[in-house]
Order: structure tokens, then sequence, then C-alpha cells
């Protein structure tokens, strides 16, 4: 009989020992790709006004929100593609792009070639997952979840310092420093990756190209047209032609890929524990950001107003209230890794939703009070963490070995998704619900916002809580 490739490895690094040198430098090179993914995202935010000024345009939107549209466009295919050729290949093919990606920005001379370094420096967001698996495929079973929770928290710690860091380069350089920082910190991930073995599962077959470009510029149309049309107008006649070529690229693809025999994403690998755990990741993700952008909202409105959700005017209360989430989630990303190898992920998916729900009631009741408010957002943070690497966890149990990098690019897709749907989902709550455009969002707004997240962390609950008993159903019958 065959052995298992993965089995024979991890019996070569060693199951019964857990945790050991090897396995912990690997962890750290893995965080340090992650890092990267922070710095694409996060480090533009700090020179949106700078960047709209240069390149002489108000749509700021599209500089920051390009890489995070074009990391769900470059997700399904870098997921086959990992299947296919390896993990550590091209995770560090994807740190390359990433830094490509950067250098672009850093010399771009009008807006169009900056966003065409965004979209590049995207494969790089959409890389993340990859870390996942390899985690999976290559970490002794007994360390293997919680090493995923590290992997994809431990970033998080080092965004709560990153910021000041970042600031500190572009008072002393100028707002293209972000991008030397960027492309550097990607080449050095690259080169540390380089020292890590590959994973020994390889899935035959070959690239569906095609697919993966009709697949990744549909969700890429779809999801700008969510993204922009708050600020530009949802009846936006350009906006409205690009939903339209993102709808009609993604219904081709879905005719072509049940038609072919190896698809980018196999439609029938989406079974309904599949289909609840990516459903489960949009929800539970998307109600947290939505939730963290309402902090930044309401904790910038000051207390006096009187309208009963200020919560502090304090510059350092503020930042409290960012830090903490992020703090949460790599808690809770460490702990849902570390409690899925002893309960299962499916448990701890569920568990982390429940948070969510709990943690949202409580911000609801404490919009005036700003400690039992910081809590509350210390533990959303947590349910994100928890919910990320139970998605991730969860997921790559569900498929064999050999798909599991595409399943978990789907995962990845979803993270993205969720921020976009749910965050548009409250801003236009808040519209609603407010006076003219620029004036202070109401109470009512505020409140029913927050109960819309709610909402949606309930049916994630639910969700879960199904795929959880389902699980427990299965292995009582083996």
């Amino acid at each position: 009989m065959t052995q298992n490739p993965v089995s024979t490895h991890r019996s070569a690094v060693g199951d019964e020992h857990g945790w050991r040198a090897q396995l912990v430098w690997w962890v750290a090179i893995l965080i340090l790709a992650n890092t990267l993914v922070d710095t694409v995202v996060v480090a533009p935010l700090l020179v949106l006004p700078q960047m709209a000024e240069f390149f002489g345009t108000d749509q700021s939107a599209w500089l920051n929100a390009s890489a995070i549209l074009a990391g769900a466009m470059w997700a399904p295919l870098l997921g086959k593609s990992a299947d296919i050729h390896g993990k550590r290949r091209i995770l560090i093919v994807a740190l390359l792009m990433g830094a490509v990606g950067a250098l672009i920005c850093l010399i771009a001379p009008n807006i169009g070639i900056f966003l065409l370094g965004r979209v590049i420096q995207g494969a790089a967001v959409g890389s993340v997952f990859i870390t996942v698996v390899y985690i999976r495929q290559m970490f002794p079973a007994r360390v293997g979840m919680t090493s995923v929770g590290i992997v994809t928290s431990g970033s998080a710690i080092l965004g709560i310092a990153s910021p000041f860091l970042f600031q500190i380069v572009i008072e002393a350089f100028g707002f293209r420093a972000v991008f030397v920082v960027s492309a550097l910190l990607a080449v050095a991930a690259a080169v540390a990756v380089r020292f890590l073995p590959e994973s020994p599962v390889h899935a035959r077959g070959r690239v569906d190209v095609a697919g993966a470009l009709l697949l990744g510029l549909g969700l890429a149309g779809v999801l700008s047209y969510v993204s922009l049309a708050p600020g530009a107008g949802w009846t936006n006649i350009g906006l409205i032609g690009l939903l339209l070529i993102g709808i009609t690229l993604l219904a081709t693809w879905v005719f072509t890929a049940l038609r072919i025999a190896e698809p980018v994403v196999d439609l029938r690998m989406l079974t309904r524990p599949v289909i609840a755990t990516l459903l489960v990741v949009v929800l539970g993700t998307g109600a947290y950001q939505a939730l963290l952008q309402l902090i930044g909202i309401i904790g910038q409105t000051a207390p006096e107003e009187g309208l009963g959700y200020g919560l502090a005017g304090e510059s350092s209360s503020l930042g409290l209230m960012f830090a903490l989430p992020a703090l949460g989630a790599a808690t809770g990303g460490v702990l849902a890794g570390w409690l899925g190898g002893r309960i299962g992920p499916a448990r701890t998916l569920a568990g982390g939703v429940l948070i969510g729900v709990i943690s949202a009631i409580g911000l609801m009741l404490s919009t005036s009070a700003f400690l039992p408010a910081a809590i509350c957002a210390g533990f959303l943070g947590l349910t994100a963490g928890a919910v990320v690497t139970s998605g991730f966890n969860l997921s790559t149990t569900l498929v064999s070995e050999e798909k599991q990098g595409v399943v978990a690019a789907l995962v990845q897709v979803m993270l993205g998704v969720g921020a976009v749907v749910l965050n548009i989902l409250g801003g236009s709550v808040l519209s609603a619900t407010s006076g003219p455009v620029g004036s202070t969002p109401s109470a009512q707004g505020i409140n029913l916002y927050i109960v819309v997240m709610l909402a949606a962390f309930v049916v994630a609950t639910v969700i879960a809580a199904w795929i959880a008993s389902r699980r427990q159903h299965v292995e009582l019958r083996r």
C-alpha cells in the first residue's frame, strides 16, 4: 500500500513531540509573510489624502480598495496553482508580485499606473490562505490547528505598532515611502519562505487560467460596484456597466465550470457543509469589520452632543478602541486554533460567532459608556480571530488534501466579500437615518446599525451550530 506523503512527512517532523524549534522557525517565517498583507492594506490608509492630491482625484476609495478587490480576484488562481505546483513556490511568487506592485505604485506618474500596481500587489493580499494550507499539510496534527491560529492572527499584534512606525517613515520621506517599505518587506518575506521545505501534496492537472480570469474579474467587477456605488451613486452609469460586466463574467464562469473536467473551482466540491462554512465566514467577519467601522465613527463623536452614543473625544481613548480588537483578534485566533485541535474547528467556529452576538448586544447597551464599549470591542476582535482561524481549519477538513488550496482560497475570498458588503450595508443604514451629507449620524441610525450586525451574528451562529451538530453526528457514526 502506498504511504501518504503528508503522513510520512509528519512522522519525520515528530507528531509525538508537538512543538519543536524547527516548527517555531517555520511559524515565524509564515507570520512575516502574512505581515506583508497588513502593510499592503493598512499603510496606504495613512496617506490617502496625500495620494488623492498627488493624483488629482477625489475617488480615494479606489486607491485603497483596489488591492483588497484584487486579492479576491487573485485568490482562486493562486489556490489552484498552489494545489498543483506547490504551496511554497506559489507563496514566493505571490510575495514577489507584491514587491513588484509596490515598486510600480512607487514610481506611478498617474492614477492608472498606480491602480495597476495595486492590482499586482493584490496577489500578496490574496495569498494568506496559502500559509494556512501549508501548515495543515506540513505540521504535525497535534499543533497544526494552533499554528494556523498563530500565523493568521500573529500579524495583528504587529499591526498595533506598524501605523506608528509608518507614520515616522512618512514624516521623514513622504507618502511614497510606504511602498518602499512594502517592497522591502515582500522581498524579505519571499527570501525567508525560500528556506521552507515544499509541501509534498500536489494535485494532478492543469490550471484553468481562462476560468480563473472569468471568476476573478467577475468578482472584482461586482465588488467594485458594491464598494464604490455609495460614494459615486448606485445609479452611476459607469458603475452599473461594471456591475453588469461582472455578473456576465461570473455567469459565464459558472457555465464553463460545469462543463470542463478541471475548473479553477470545482462547484461539485461545494457541499452543504462547505457552503455553510463560507456563509459563517462572510457574516461573522463582515459584521466584525462593520462594527469596527462604526466604532471609528462613534468614537470620534463628542459625548457632549447629547445623542447618547459618544464614546470619547480623546485620541488615546480612540486608539485603545482599535488596539483592543487587534489584541482580541490575536488572542482569539490562537485560542480557537488550540481548542480546534481538541474539540474540533466546527465547535470553535460556533463559539466564536456566539461571542460576536454577546459583544454586539453589549456594544448596543454601552454606546455612551467608554469602558464597557472598549471591552466589547476587544471581544469583537476575539470573535474575528476565532472565525478566521476556525473557518480556515474547518474548510480544509471538509475536502481532500489535493483540494485544500482551492477551498482555503474561497475562504480568503469570503473574508473580502464580507468586509465589503456589510461595511456598505452599515454605511447605507447610517445614511438613511441621518440628516444632510456630512451631518452627525443619529442615535437611531447607530442602534439600527448594531441591530443589523447583531442579526448577521445570530444567523452565523445558527448556521455554525448546524455544522457543529452535523460534524458531531458524523463522528458518532464512525
